[in-house]
């Protein structure tokens, strides 16, 4: 395949189009935001919430950097990630089929479905923790079988797009901790030191801590789920075809990286005040274990009192409720694309079986998981440790095909980008080396 097919003036995506014709600044605004911002929200799933609250109980502010430290990590790979789809008009499964051995293409599939899965299985869990907060009668095994019902239905019969679109406001309940972090008493001395000074300790437990949020953060389903929605969207618009979808125009990846840098931003601010506000409360008062949801919940009682409880279960459920598709959605167009299915949650039911026989698989085997008699708050953790450990090889394929010139043309990645997409591997590469290596020495 020449360069010049890639090359060629493009057809500008709807996105692009209707961000240009709005005038009205604020509403151009909104028609900007859409893929990054999905995925900004997905990205604060119930492991994330999990992992940051047992971070910040167990280490108290020292890992309040990571925040600052990962947010230019994710805006380059995100942003990766949607160049190819925008760029190729393929997701990145689909990118791998076309260029490269089978081999690779389906060890990178395997990888991402059994990340998932699990990660989607701990994330019902969960979801089933938040229930049982909110009616104790109805025990979290119980509440599993409702939930994944209810998963399964609404991905079937209803958009995902309309279903983020209600579940999102749920989401807004975690800017609890925002507001909570204002009125707690708080070192303010100590949060500054240790926002901006990274303070690193090399035991097997902190190390550990900084892999669970690198791989909460740095998911590999979020690399998959960029490209994906990128590609959906265009295919909502009309654009069915490759060719028509294919290459990408300047204002095209400007709007791109507003849209990520936005997502990216207020999943990072989250990941900040959860930390804060579960080092300010649960570390401060000797909690320095988060065994159960109640448990993490306690960190907004100085906001909410005995509300709390209702509060953080409602995050747990609408985080729940916008990862696990995006989390088997992804997992499941990664196969259908390797198979050339039909695929994406732009396709109905009927046109694209297969992928959503796929879906509805992937939520019986995570539901089934979840059936394990196992802590949901440690198993959130050690999820997001998973992510971490996994994310390595599927990152070095991504910065291998986005600086390809015969996929991406005059598109490869600019030497700003590279120096973010770069350093994204070889950190998280370091971090789950020295995981094993203090694991093993302990």
């Amino acid at each position: 395949m020449s360069n010049q097919n890639l090359d060629h003036p493009p057809i500008e995506s709807p996105r692009t189009l209707e961000a240009r014709a709005q005038r009205n600044p604020i509403k151009r605004v909104f028609k900007i935001l859409g893929p990054g911002l999905v995925t900004g929200a997905s990205d604060d799933d119930p492991s994330g919430i999990a992992t940051y609250s047992t971070v910040g109980a167990g280490y108290g502010y020292s890992c309040l950097w990571m925040a600052l430290f990962t947010f230019p990590l994710m805006l380059s790979v995100q942003y990766i990630c949607s160049k190819v789809g925008l760029v190729t008009g393929r997701g990145l499964a689909g990118v791998l089929r076309r260029h490269y051995h089978p081999g690779i293409l389906w060890t990178s599939v395997v990888l991402l479905t059994v990340a998932n899965v699990i990660n989607a299985g701990t994330d019902i869990a969960a979801m089933a923790a938040g229930v049982n907060l909110i009616f104790p009668a109805v025990s979290p095994k119980v509440a599993l079988f409702p939930i994944s019902l209810a998963l399964l239905i609404s991905l079937m019969f209803f958009s995902y797009k309309h279903l983020a679109g209600v579940f999102k406001w749920l989401t807004l309940s975690l800017f609890a901790y925002v507001v909570t972090a204002f009125i707690c008493r708080i070192d303010a001395a100590t949060v500054l030191k240790d926002t901006l000074i990274p303070n690193i300790s090399w035991q097997p437990g902190y190390v550990a801590a900084l892999v669970a949020i690198l791989g909460t953060t740095i998911s590999p389903y979020l690399f998959f789920w960029q490209a994906n929605s990128e590609v959906d969207e265009q295919k909502d618009a009309g654009m069915r075809r490759v060719k028509d979808r294919k290459g990408a125009s300047e204002a095209d990846l400007k709007y791109a990286i507003a849209d990520i840098a936005v997502g990216m931003f207020f999943s990072n601010l989250v990941m900040y005040f959860i930390i804060m506000t579960t080092a300010a409360t649960l570390f401060k008062n000797g909690q320095f274990h988060v065994d159960s949801a109640a448990q993490a919940a306690k960190a907004l009682e100085p906001l909410l009192g005995s509300f709390a409880k209702y509060l953080f279960a409602a995050g747990f459920i609408g985080t729940g409720f916008l990862a696990v598709p995006v989390l088997t959605g992804s997992a499941a167009y990664a196969i259908a694309e390797s198979l050339d299915w039909p695929c994406g949650f732009s396709e109905k039911c009927v046109d694209a079986k297969g992928y959503y026989w796929l879906i509805g698989v992937s939520i019986l085997a995570a539901a089934g998981l979840s059936l394990i008699n196992v802590n949901a708050m440690q198993a959130l953790y050690w999820t997001a440790i998973l992510n971490g450990i996994l994310a390595p090889p599927l990152l070095l394929l991504l910065m291998l095909v986005s600086n390809n010139e015969v996929i991406m043309g005059r598109r490869t990645n600019s030497t700003l980008v590279n120096a973010g997409g770069w350093s994204a591997f070889v950190i998280m590469t370091v971090a789950a080396g020295l995981f094993f290596w203090s694991s093993l020495a302990k």
